[in-house]
């Protein structure tokens, strides 16, 4: 559970802050297709299979719920605008929209080390009694972080799909 959830998380916070951070990062393509590849790659080499029932199922959809609820927090911090230059979308990100990932992606790190190093037993007997899994709490983990990246990709493209294009005069489209 730990290093598969360790795992994501690097992927996931490497991905979006080299993608996201700085005042001027060009829109296109390859910049939406990155994290759905990302999520195409993370999908069926770490989640198992879904809970269908009971409590496991109901932390996984919370988790992604959660998930697309940051995604959407995350790219309310981000602004997107058309270059004046090229005419092309841009996108803007800064000490908020990192500070939100670091914030996230440690609080899932450090759940996913504390299950192990610090709340191991007391985890334990929460997910006997309500009959939880290791995999459900791995799944919930790795949904959140997909949602989350999936969102803020989403309403990235969205955003500068309705970014105007408009050729400065001189500059060729």
């Amino acid at each position: 559970m730990l290093t598969s959830a360790l795992i994501v998380n690097a992927l996931v916070l490497f991905a979006v802050l080299e993608a996201d951070l700085g005042p001027r990062r060009k829109i296109g393509r390859f910049r939406i297709l990155r994290p759905l590849l990302l999520a195409a790659g993370i999908v069926p080499l770490y989640l198992g299979a879904i809970e269908t029932t009971g409590v496991g199922l109901s932390i996984e959809i919370a988790g992604a719920v959660a998930g697309i609820l940051l995604g959407l927090l995350a790219s309310s911090l981000m602004t997107v605008h058309t270059d004046a230059r090229s005419g092309r979308p841009v996108s803007r990100a800064g000490v908020g929209y990192w500070l939100l990932w670091i914030a996230v992606i440690g609080a899932r790190s450090a759940f996913s080390y504390g299950s192990v190093h610090w709340f191991g037993p007391q985890l334990a007997t929460w997910m006997r009694d309500h009959d939880v899994t290791s995999s459900a709490i791995t799944d919930t983990l790795i949904v959140m972080a997909v949602a989350m990246l999936l969102t803020r990709t989403l309403g990235l493209g969205l955003r500068a799909r309705g970014a105007v294009r408009v050729v400065a005069p001189g500059v060729a489209g």
